[in-house]
């Protein structure tokens, strides 16, 4: 999925499901929605394929319902783990949400297209595997790598309004 597509479905919830806020400002509309206020959301009312409308559904059950508790002070490898296990799950959306929803500093992705386009501009290896050798000396702290690699790839996201 595009960054603009993510983008423009996460405004779909939040426009949908989200608390609305008084912002005098105007910049702020709606506060994300809690997983028990998705917990009942249609899947079918999701414009999103079917796998991607599971892999939601399901993360959002889990953190409803208690099973999964996920947060700052998780046990990052146990979170890994518990995340792993759920369906639809893979190595990038464990890694994404280890780095952007529990702090892991060390969340490193890859895979992820705009990780590699970004090495290899910057001369650094390109394959996954290969990446993966040289960012070992980064640790732990692989996630400010993740970060600054995505800036330095050519991305619409990275460029400010003129």
């Amino acid at each position: 999925m595009s960054t603009a597509a993510a983008r423009t479905h996460a405004a779909r919830l939040v426009t949908a499901h989200g608390t609305p806020v008084h912002d005098p400002e105007g910049g702020l509309t709606h506060l994300f929605p809690t997983p028990q206020a998705l917990a009942g959301l249609d899947p079918e009312a999701l414009a999103l394929p079917r796998t991607r409308r599971r892999t939601l559904t399901t993360l959002v059950a889990a953190l409803a319902d208690g099973t999964l508790r996920l947060g700052m002070d998780t046990d990052w490898e146990r979170a890994r783990a518990e995340l792993a296990a759920l369906p639809g799950f893979g190595p990038w959306t464990v890694e994404v949400i280890a780095m952007r929803a529990l702090g892991d500093p060390d969340a490193f992705l890859p895979t992820d297209l705009g990780i590699r386009r970004a090495a290899a501009q910057l001369g650094l290896p390109a394959t996954p595997a290969a990446l993966t050798a040289r960012a070992a000396r980064w640790r732990p702290w692989r996630a400010y790598a993740v970060q600054y690699l995505w800036t330095v790839d050519d991305h619409p996201i990275n460029h400010l309004p003129g």
